[in-house]
Formats: structure tokens, C-alpha cells, sequence
């Protein structure tokens, strides 16, 4: 796992070195290991290297065999040894044992087309001197990130945002279609970022520049295609894929462990990874959690396998302490309070590991969200007419808030398409028009309905739970799901590998049938069926917490003033009613109503434009050094 930048001038002029060192310069923890530069021209390429795969070799950028190809990669490749045999039988030549040096050679061999034939998360970019020409690809599922920025002189790229604003010219506008958008999801759905002016490159897609022409092409699809075959075959099918997945997911020179929470997932991954090796597993928990918590649960599942297990526990203070800088880290506001959880298991987690694996993808690849059961409670509605739903739905927009069977209603009354917005659904179109002091439609944004559109039009034959898990899988799960994993671990320099997120393994959950998906009042129920005989039967029935954080309670009590005071000091009214979200929050604490989420969002935002925008907050090097320090320890003693 690592760090790119690059920079390309579009007019001709050579590239300046001290930019793309400045660019560099910003990510030294997604790589303390080493760094390396080429320079050619109009372009420039730069690298932060977490060694994983041939410790003493592997430098980047590296290089084909006459030195006019030039590739900075970010990821791991799977199938690397195969694709390798492969090469060399084309008559291919190589220098280093890295799976870098193989994206080189395709590229040479079959062009844009390379990148169809990787199995694993990537993100690279590719400099061709011979046709003067950038090639950027990111992995199927986004994984890795890929950040770029296309001005009329120069088009740059990172795996962060934050080295992109080390380029002269590149504005830190609010983009504020972005910013209308995360009041709904909690993220900014792709291809925008929170600036004006960067954008990400989509997963599954590739990016050509070539002078003043960029060109940006899907190379590979999602689709659903279920089978109809018996439960035994799905069951088999299943485990023998993650089985192959995981195997090839351990491939690394330096100590691996497992994320563990109190799921079925990160339980399942844990238990086939002990089938090879010991296993250290990692955990974290949060002090007013109530009842039992993520720790209790992961502790148990920790004694049945037989890992080696560590937790930690993270006071409000704590939390609060950290937060400031972690949103730092995640370049652009995403609202899940988990992200942060995410962060103290991976500090936990580097000091004895340098590659953990998690079960992330898991709920959409399988249907594993309690809320892909609504189709199912709600399908008595569709054998009504659409006028009827509709006068359902105006009939509980009359009844008062909180009596029961009015939400029942109101969700009933309406289509897949009009109701789920994925995973997190915050203020709603009017609720942003009380408060929100700018007009979206004289600007012309795409809302969320044109967002999630352009995915249910894609699958508009299938049945509900498949439109769910498609939109999930092309928002939610990239968005937010796999955003925050990798900045949160690439903050302590720690790779993280997710092996449901494997083609293979899509590619055969794509054939189960929805019955199968959902059944005997379950979710993802023929996984569930499929990791029994590797996990004890409260484990795989158990209900999933996902690193609970307290965010409710806190803003009642230990996070309040902070909130308030953020609020109240912000310098952004021409953005939004700041009367209106303290309301929300004097609601909030009076346990008026539920408005933790929404108040979340708000902070994370104000926090993050205190760091980017108005640029109050600021963070040194120290951090960097310190994590530079302990991977020097690791690296050496990986040789010992």
C-alpha cells in the first residue's frame, strides 16, 4: 500500500519538480518506507512506498524494459504471479519480484486494456513517453482512491486530496452541488469531492489525458445474473470462493491480523485465515456504549478461534481529542462517527501488524443490511394502484409524528426508487430548503434523486433487493464504506484488504437468486449458511453492531458545548441557518427528538472547512515522523 502523485502539464512546458516534491510531501503516512521521482518532460510522477512485497526491492516509479513507460501504483495485485508467467512467455523481461512491474508490461502488451485482467485494488497512473500520454485506472469496486484535478494548463492526480492543494492554482472553493448532496447521504457521492474543481476518478474506470484531450471509460460492470440452482450449490460455491480469496489476500512479506467486530463477516475472514496461520485479531470499543459491546462479543468470538486478540477502549474525551485531526486525514467530510472507530483499531493494530484484513462488502455483495428486508415488508403495496399508494402517503403525512403504522404508510406509499437513498438518508429535500441559504434548482445541481437515478435506471428490471444492493454497491460502498477504511488505516500506515471485494468472489454472489439472499426472516441468509461450519451458531446469527459509537448520548452530554460552540462560531452564513441546526441540537439534548445524525454532519463539515478552507487548524509533520519512526522499527525487524 502507498502513496502517488502526479502532474502533467497540458501546454508543454517541463514540469516543476518542487511541485510534485510538494504534492509528495503531504502523504508521507500512506507510505514512510521510501520515496521516489521521475521526471520526463511535461510530466512528473511521485511515490510513498508502505512496503509489503520485496522489501528490499520494489522501488517506484519503475520502469519497462527501455525506460518509456513509467507507472506509480497504489494497491496489491492478486493474480500477479500468474499474469507474470503469462508475460514472460510474451517474451517480457523483469527486474524486481513486485506486482507493480507486471501492470508495466500489460500496459506495454495490451494497452488501456490492462487493466481488465487485474484481480485486486488498485489505483496507478501510468506515464507512456512515447505518446506524450497519462493513463489513470482504479480498481472495480474503489478500493483505492484516485483523486484529480483538470485545469486548462496542467491535469494532477493523488491518493489524496490534500497533495492536490499543494499545486499552485487549485482552488479550495466549496463545491456547493457537493455540499447539497452530503446533507442527504453523509458523503459526497462520486464523481464530486467537497472542492470545487477536483473530482475522483469512478471505480471501474480509466482516465487517457493526452495534451488538452481527457477521455474517461468504464472497463468494467457490476451486473446481477442470478441462477437458478439449489441452496447446496450456492452454500459450496461460496466458501470455496472466500476460502480462494482469502489465501490470496495474505500475500505480503511483513505480519498480518484481522479486524474483528461482532459479525458474521470480519468473523468469517478470521476464521479462514486461522485455517493457514496464527492470527492477531483487533478491536475497538467506546466507554457509554451500554450493554454489551463490540469488545464483549469480538472477545468471545476471539476465545472460540483461538486468536491472538487485542482491544482498546475510547473514552469521549479521547474521541473528541482525536477528532479534529482525523477529519484531517479523511481529506473531505464524510459523517459516519464509525470512521473514527475505524482509525483507533488501526492504531491499535500498527503497532503489532503492518496488514490487516476486514470484512467490508460483505452486506452488498450477500444482502446483509436489515434494511433489504423493507421490500419484503412492504411488497402488499404493490398490488395496489399508484393513485391508491399515493393517497396512502398523503393520508400519513396528516397523521401526527410518532403515532404507529405512520412511517409504515408513508414508506409503503412509495417506490424502491423514491425511498432508498442508500444506507444513510439525512435531511430531506425540503428540510435542506428551511435552512440550506442557497437555491439548487437556479443552479441547476443534480439532486439525489438524479444521483441514485442513473443506478436503478441500470437495473430497472430486477427486483427491489437487487436495486438496493446495486445502488449500495456504486454509492454507499465507495462513498463512505470504503472511503473511510482506507484513510483511517493509511493514517497509521497500515494496508488494509477487504477479500469479499474480490471479482471472483462478485462475480459468483452475482448468481444468487434474492430467495436466497433473503430467507427465514435473515439476511444474506445462504452466507450465513455457508460460514456456519466455521463459526459457532450465536456468531453467525448474531446481530451486527459494526464498532457502535455513541454519538447519541455524547451529544446530549460530554460533546454538547463543543457542538454548540462550533455551531454558534462558524463564519458560514451564507451557507446555512445556524439558528436552525441549534435548534436541532437544543431538540436533541432536550430529547425532544432524534437529531444526532444530522447534527454529525454538520460538525464533521465545520470541523473539516476549519482545516481546508478557512485553514484555522493546522498539523505538523510530528505525526509523520512518529509514524515514520515505528515503520522503520517493523521494516527492520522484518528482515531479522
Amino acid at each position: 500500500m502507498c502513496g502517488i502523485v502526479g502532474y502533467m502539464h497540458r501546454q508543454g512546458q517541463v514540469c516543476e519538480a518542487e511541485i510534485v516534491h510538494a504534492m509528495n510531501g503531504e502523504i508521507i503516512h500512506r507510505g514512510p518506507d521510501d520515496e521516489g521521482y521521475y521526471f520526463d518532460g511535461p510530466a512528473g510522477l511521485g511515490f510513498r512506498r508502505l512496503a509489503i512485497i520485496d522489501l528490499k526491492g520494489g522501488h517506484q516509479p519503475l520502469t519497462n524494459e527501455d525506460g518509456a513507460i513509467w507507472i506509480v501504483f497504489n494497491g496489491e495485485i492478486y493474480n500477479y504471479k500468474d499474469l507474470r508467467d503469462h508475460l514472460v512467455s510474451l517474451g517480457h523481461t523483469f527486474k524486481t519480484e513486485t506486482d507493480t512491474e507486471i501492470i508495466v508490461h500489460l500496459y506495454e502488451e495490451y494497452g488501456a486494456e490492462c487493466v481488465g485482467k487485474l484481480r485486486g485494488m488498485f489505483a496507478f497512473g501510468i506515464w507512456d513517453g512515447k505518446r506524450e500520454e497519462l493513463f489513470l485506472a482504479r480498481d472495480p469496486f474503489g478500493i483505492k482512491p484516485l483523486y484529480y484535478t483538470e485545469q486548462p494548463r496542467f491535469l494532477a492526480f493523488s491518493s489524496e486530496i490534500k497533495s492536490l492543494l499543494q499545486v499552485p492554482d487549485v482552488s479550495r472553493e466549496i463545491n456547493r452541488e457537493a455540499f447539497w448532496n452530503y446533507l442527504t447521504f453523509q458523503y459526497v457521492p462520486e464523481p464530486m469531492t467537497m472542492f470545487e474543481g477536483i473530482q475522483k476518478l469512478p471505480p471501474a474506470h480509466y482516465l487517457i489525458a493526452r495534451g488538452s484531450e481527457v477521455t474517461i471509460k468504464r472497463y468494467y460492470q457490476l451486473e446481477f445474473s442470478p441462477i437458478e440452482q439449489p441452496i447446496s450449490y450456492f452454500v459450496d460455491g461460496i466458501l470455496d470462493q472466500l476460502r480462494d480469496s482469502v489465501h490470496v489476500h495474505m500475500n505480503s512479506d511483513v505480519p498480518r491480523g484481522a479486524f474483528l467486530s461482532s459479525g458474521v463477516d470480519s468473523s468469517a475472514i478470521v476464521a479462514l485465515l486461522k485455517e493457514l496461520e496464527d492470527v492477531q485479531t483487533f478491536t475497538v470499543g467506546f466507554e457509554g456504549a451500554g450493554g454489551l459491546s463490540e469488545i464483549d462479543y469480538a472477545r468471545e468470538t476471539a476465545r472460540v478461534l483461538g486468536t491472538v486478540h487485542r482491544d482498546t477502549v475510547i473514552t469521549a474525551k479521547q474521541y473528541l481529542d482525536e477528532l479534529p485531526r482525523l477529519v484531517y486525514h479523511q481529506d473531505e467530510p464524510v459523517a459516519d462517527p464509525s470512521a473514527i472507530a475505524l482509525y483507533f483499531v488501526s492504531e491499535l493494530a500498527s503497532e503489532h501488524v503492518t496488514v490487516v484484513l476486514s470484512g467490508e462488502g460483505a452486506d452488498e455483495l450477500f444482502g446483509g443490511y436489515t434494511i433489504y428486508r423493507e421490500p419484503i415488508s412492504l411488497r402488499m403495496f404493490n398490488y395496489l394502484p399508484p393513485s391508491m399508494r399515493t393517497s396512502l402517503g398523503e393520508f400519513a403525512q396528516l397523521l401526527p409524528e410518532g403515532v404507529k403504522g405512520r412511517s409504515f404508510l408513508t414508506r409503503g406509499s412509495k417506490t424502491v426508487e423514491q425511498r432508498f437513498f442508500g444506507n444513510a438518508f439525512l435531511f430531506s429535500e425540503a428540510e435542506k430548503k428551511r435552512f440550506v441559504k442557497f437555491d439548487p434548482d437556479s443552479m441547476r445541481y443534480r439532486r439525489p434523486l438524479d444521483i441514485t437515478g442513473q443506478y436503478y435506471k441500470q437495473v430497472q428490471n430486477t427486483d427491489d433487493v437487487t436495486k438496493m444492493q446495486y445502488l449500495d454497491l456504486h454509492t454507499w460502498l465507495p462513498g463512505d464504506i470504503l472511503m473511510k477504511a482506507d484513510k483511517m488505516t493509511m493514517a497509521n500506515s497500515v494496508e488494509l484488504r477487504v477479500p469479499f471485494l474480490d471479482k471472483n468472489v462478485f462475480e459468483f454472489a452475482a448468481k444468487i437468486p434474492m430467495a436466497y439472499r433473503m430467507a427465514n426472516g435473515t439476511t444474506k441468509h445462504v452466507m450465513r449458511e455457508a460460514v456456519r461450519q466455521l463459526l459457532p451458531k450465536e456468531v453467525t446469527e448474531r446481530k451486527k453492531l459494526g464498532f457502535p459509537v455513541p454519538t447519541r448520548k455524547w451529544l446530549k452530554d460530554e460533546h454538547y458545548q463543543f457542538a454548540r460552540d462550533l455551531i454558534g462560531s462558524s463564519p458560514l452564513d451564507d451557507l446555512f441557518d445556524k439558528e436552525y441546526v441549534l435548534h436541532l441540537l437544543e431538540e436533541h439534548r432536550q430529547g425532544v427528538r432524534d437529531h444526532a445524525r444530522k447534527i454529525w454532519a454538520i460538525v464533521i463539515f465545520l470541523l473539516w472547512h476549519q482545516t481546508y478552507v478557512e485553514q484555522t487548524r493546522s498539523f505538523t509533520s510530528k505525526e509523520s515522523e512518529l509514524v515514520l519512526k515505528r515503520r522503520q522499527r517493523m521494516f527492520a525487524e522484518a528482515f531479522v
